[in-house]
This record gives C-alpha cells, sequence and structure tokens, in this order.
C-alpha cells in the first residue's frame, strides 16, 4: 500500500493563521513598510530593504508544518531536520510538538506506519525518501517548486547521459537532495563545486586533462560514487543550490561553458554542455533588494538577518560586505548594546564558517545614524521588528559611564 503524501497542504490553512500571525507576524515591520521602508527614531534612520524575510517557498513549509500539527494532534510527527536554516523558527516548530530526526537522540529506524514525517522546504534525498516510502508514514511533502525546477533539470541530464555539476555546498541538504537527483539513472553522475577555485580546477581538467587520482581525491565527497573525471567531464550540464549567489552560478556556468568550447569547439558545443535558469527568483528578489538600496541610500551600516547557516543569509551579508561595513547577526539578542554586536564573520563559504565574533563600538557613539537592514529568506518578520525595535533602543546618543564619586 502506498502511503499517503500531502503536496498541497491539508486544508487547514483558516485554521492556523492566527496560530502563525502569532509566531511570526509584526506590526512594527507593517509600519515600516507603509513608512516607504523608512523608520526614524532620534538620530537613528532604519532603510529596510524593499524584498526580505520569508519567501513564498518558505512561508509555505512553515504553514504546512503548523497544519500537520494541527491535522494528527493523536500521532507523533517529525521533521526529516530542519525545516528551514532559522533557528527560531525551528525551535518554535519543537515547541508545539514536532520532533527533528536530525535531534540527538531521533532515528529514522525509530519510525513506523503509523507517523507523520514532514520534509523540508529543501527536499530530501532518493535514498531518504524511498525509505520514508517503505516504511509507510504519512508524508507531508514541503519541497520548496524552485527546488523541485533544479531536480528535473539534473534528472533530464542524467536522463540525456549528461553528468551534472552542481554549484553548491556539498553538506548542504539541498544539495545533497539535488544530487541524488542524479542517481535515479543507472549511469548518472554529478560533481558539487563550491566556488570559483573548483571550478578552476574543474575547466582545466576539461581543457587539458591531468591527474586523476588527484583529482578524485580533492572532489572524493563531492562526486557520484562511480564518478571518472576521464569520461563523465565529456558532456555536463549546470544546476545549483537555489539560494547561492547568482553571480556566483552564473559565472561557473560560464566558465565551464567556455571551457568546453576549448576542448570541444563551438559548433559541437551542444552535444557537450547544457545550462538551465534554475536561479531562485525570491533568493534574486532579496540581491536585487540590497543592491538597489545599497546603490539608493547612503549608509553607515549593513545589518543582514539570519540563521549563521542559511546560505541566502550569508550570501546577502557577502553582497551588502563589498559595499559597506556589514554584519550578519542571527537575532536581536546579537545586539548586545549600543557598544557592543555579537555577528557572523562574512566571507567566502570556504573561508567564512560559522565562527561568531564581537564586535565594539560598532555603531556610531554621536550624530545622525544611517542603518541598513535585510533578512534571509528564512527569516521571519518578527524576529526583523525585534531588530528594529532593538535599533531604536540605541537611539541616544553613547555617553561614557560617570567617574565613581570620589
Amino acid at each position: 500500500m502506498q502511503p499517503l503524501i500531502f503536496r498541497k497542504g491539508l486544508n487547514l490553512g483558516e485554521e492556523v493563521a492566527d496560530e502563525l500571525a502569532r509566531a511570526y507576524h509584526s506590526a512594527l515591520v507593517d509600519q515600516v513598510r507603509a513608512a516607504d521602508h523608512r523608520y526614524v527614531a532620534g538620530r537613528l534612520t532604519v532603510h529596510l530593504a524593499r524584498e526580505f524575510g520569508f519567501c513564498y517557498g518558505v512561508d509555505r513549509a512553515v504553514d504546512y508544518a503548523y497544519q500537520a500539527r494541527r491535522r494528527f494532534q493523536d500521532r507523533r510527527v517529525f521533521l526529516t531536520g530542519e525545516i528551514i536554516h532559522n533557528p527560531h523558527v525551528n525551535d518554535q516548530l519543537r515547541a508545539v510538538g514536532i520532533r527533528f530526526l536530525s535531534d540527538a537522540g531521533e532515528t529514522l529506524e525509530q519510525l513506523d506506519a503509523d507517523d507523520v514525517v514532514i520534509l523540508p522546504a529543501f527536499g530530501v534525498s532518493v535514498r531518504d525518501m524511498l525509505r520514508l516510502r517503505e516504511i509507510g508514514c504519512t508524508l507531508v511533502d514541503t519541497t520548496c517548486g524552485s527546488v523541485l525546477n533544479v531536480w528535473k533539470n539534473v534528472e533530464r541530464y542524467a536522463a540525456d547521459g549528461f553528468t551534472s555539476v552542481i554549484h553548491g555546498k556539498v553538506h548542504h541538504e539541498e544539495t545533497r537532495a539535488t544530487a541524488s537527483q542524479a542517481l535515479k539513472y543507472p549511469n548518472g553522475q554529478y560533481l558539487v563545486v563550491l566556488d570559483g577555485e573548483d571550478t578552476t580546477v574543474v575547466c582545466d581538467y576539461i581543457r587539458h586533462g591531468g591527474d586523476r587520482a588527484a583529482f578524485l581525491q580533492r572532489f572524493r565527497k563531492s562526486v557520484s560514487p562511480t564518478f571518472d573525471p576521464d569520461r563523465h567531464l565529456e558532456r555536463i550540464g549546470c544546476a545549483n543550490q537555489t539560494t547561492m549567489l547568482m553571480s556566483e552560478s552564473l559565472d561557473v556556468g560560464e566558465r565551464l561553458r567556455q571551457a568546453m568550447i576549448d576542448r570541444y569547439g563551438e559548433a559541437d558545443l551542444p552535444a557537450h554542455f547544457r545550462a538551465f535558469d534554475t536561479i531562485c527568483s525570491a533568493t534574486q528578489e532579496r540581491q536585487d533588494a540590497v543592491l538597489a538600496l545599497l546603490d539608493g541610500t547612503p549608509l553607515d551600516l549593513m545589518l543582514v538577518v539570519g540563521g549563521y547557516n542559511s546560505s541566502n543569509t550569508c550570501n546577502l551579508a557577502r553582497i551588502c560586505a563589498d559595499r559597506v561595513r556589514s554584519y550578519h547577526i542571527a537575532d536581536p539578542r546579537s545586539l548586545v548594546s549600543a557598544g557592543e554586536i555579537r555577528h557572523r564573520l562574512i566571507g567566502p563559504p570556504s573561508t567564512a564558517g560559522n565562527v561568531e565574533v564581537v564586535t565594539r563600538d560598532w555603531l556610531p557613539a554621536e550624530g545622525p545614524v544611517s542603518v541598513g537592514l535585510t533578512a534571509g529568506a528564512s527569516t521571519p518578520n518578527n524576529i526583523v521588528g525585534q531588530v528594529i525595535a532593538a535599533l531604536a533602543g540605541f537611539a541616544e546618543p553613547v555617553r561614557p559611564p560617570e567617574a565613581p564619586a570620589p
């Protein structure tokens, strides 16, 4: 018997709407939007990007999770892992009784056919999906449509004998799930590249060949089990993790295209290279909006709000850091005071990690201050509103502490 799979919600959207609003809505954010995305408090002006925070796919995934908890109150409800990369949202889901298979003490082996399992916005690998089907769990599939679009292209590449070269983070849930789509076909292959350095190595091998063993050692965690660079780089198709920096994904694709032209000639390119636009529209809209803010508004500094393991948030921070002093903060608690901020180091994914540091004297002590603000696609409005409120509390000049009385 095939398990029951819900892919379009559970018809309880109205019933959970108030609960979602209480958990994630912000009247202050609504107020800032209505005021042309500006908020003024004393000497401080906050400029909020035109597009920020929850995207449609994230909003839908969280909505479906609450619907599942409401529908199956008498059954165990699990998530395969974080529904999105925001600790606040994931903790809220734990608080309403949804268990995470990625948490300590939880395993796939404990599931049985009476359990309900929610698939996150990132999707799950083909192997995990088959296992869940075998168990017979009721499934609530919240996989984002933009991710599904990438999967379709990867499947098509594999069916036609093309290796999928995926620009992404090999340990990211979405990239793992995307790469697994190639393995639906007996000869399906994939290779994951993280950055320009990886791309250079791949392009050099396409053009000139090289040390096969060294290549496989470098990409040992990033290739399909039977990948052979001498055979499987002859026909490639480009794909990407949807939350990567668009300009970098496009650059990876263009460099690979040129390498194939250099190797096989432009006339034969269609037989060796394919590429489709698999950039997530919401990711791109948030990147475009922050660029428009940086281009159009003089700023003293920029705050980017979102989970430290959120790829799209990290990439927003990288865009900002190239233009103005910027801080990637997790939530309002990162704003310790007008003189101290806790934030994640900003840099390329291969170097930045999730290291949190403390910076002092981050906010100018006197005079007018113009602060830009944006948030990743997995950051709810209530967190954005709390950050604005915290900033408003720093609107007065920072005064040195008074000397103790003699």
